[in-house]
């Protein structure tokens, strides 16, 4: 297999893995899937679990609270889009040998506090040190929920003629970890407002809230969390995994003045980037504005760009009137802008 940066591309992914899933359990009632979050198993008695995995984040630049919170919350906006909270963790910790115990203190504290706020409990997992580990990624966390099987929701079942709600807006967290991972070079380049206003998007890389709010309408029929791709590639992958075509209207895209500012000096489409923070929710034609109402009681701004069609009509992308094909890329252009902003001596 060749080498890639971020997750395996899709068609590695229908070759590699998905031919080679161990022992087959009649009692899995969703499985590994593009464009999926969870999986989902069927434990009896009307009972389903629902499981989903991620990376965990460890980047000094950033800071060990705020690798923290991103090694939590990038699991539970996952999870959230179940339409339930999550409630176990398994955490596997391949630290460099080179962090301090007080570095370590302060990572874990805070994965403790982040995990406690949400009502997760670390159920177990593994904690060492390996040599060569410099990435920004210092293993891999598993979290779990249990609730009535017919009631955890799955990316994959939005509808023709769903209409298309994106939370928040392009790009939080790609403008908010390369700000400040690089602040004085945001700050020369950019002015310190917008590096400001990047570093307060931090905190809004959780999504879990607003599917909650969405999912209390009783309108909602699918949900996918924003992350390597951006808002388009989510919607994109949802509506791979659910059979279906899609338009979306390019100029209804939400979008920041401090995200614009950051991607553009990165090189990178906002549309197009890790968005952690963004829900894209799929609710049942004329229920939008319901919908919206709920996510406006919890101060989350949310924003109808499109909706779900047959498969037939393909994915559309609607750009100052003229309809194009929506483009997908199997890499998000953020990896490459991060390590080259590094390799490049920017701090």
């Amino acid at each position: 297999m060749s080498q890639f940066s971020g997750k395996i591309s899709g068609g590695g992914f229908d070759e590699l893995i998905l031919p080679r899933l161990g022992f087959a359990r009649s009692y899995i009632t969703r499985g590994p899937a593009f464009g999926v979050d969870v999986s989902v198993v069927d434990i009896g008695n009307g009972m389903g679990l629902a499981m989903t995995s991620d990376p965990l984040s460890l980047i000094p630049s950033l800071g060990m609270a705020e690798s923290a919170w991103l090694s939590v919350h990038l699991m539970a906006n996952d999870m959230a889009t179940t339409g339930h909270s999550p409630m176990y963790a398994q955490m596997v910790l391949n630290l460099p040998p080179g962090l301090s115990v007080e570095d370590f203190t302060t990572y874990w504290e805070h994965v403790h506090r982040y995990c406690k706020a949400i009502g997760v409990a670390i159920t177990g997992g593994h904690t060492g040190s390996i040599e060569g580990q410099n990435s920004t990624i210092a293993g891999g966390g598993t979290m779990l929920l249990t609730a009535p099987l017919d009631q955890i929701m799955v990316s994959d079942r939005a509808n023709a003629g769903d209409v298309i709600i994106v939370t928040k807006e392009c790009a939080l967290s790609s403008a908010a970890i390369l700000a400040m991972s690089f602040p004085e070079t945001v700050k020369n380049r950019l002015g310190k407002e917008v590096y400001d206003q990047c570093c307060a998007l931090f905190y809004q890389t959780s999504s879990l809230t607003d599917a909650l709010a969405a999912v209390g309408t009783g309108q909602v029929t699918a949900m996918h969390d924003v992350t390597e791709g951006g808002v388009l590639g989510a919607v994109y992958e949802m509506a791979v995994a659910s059979g279906l075509g899609v338009r979306i209207r390019n100029e209804d895209l939400p979008s920041g003045i401090a995200q614009q500012r950051v991607t553009t000096l990165f090189g990178i489409d906002e549309r197009f980037c890790i968005g952690a923070g963004a829900m894209i929710i799929a609710v049942s034609p004329g229920s939008e504005k319901q919908v919206l109402s709920a996510l406006a009681a919890e101060q989350i701004k949310g924003t109808v760009i499109g909706e779900f069609t047959d498969k037939e009509q393909g994915s559309r992308l609607i750009n100052n009137g003229r309809e194009e094909q929506m483009p997908y890329y199997e890499k998000d252009p953020y990896w490459a802008a991060f390590f080259g902003a590094l390799k490049k001596g920017w701090t």
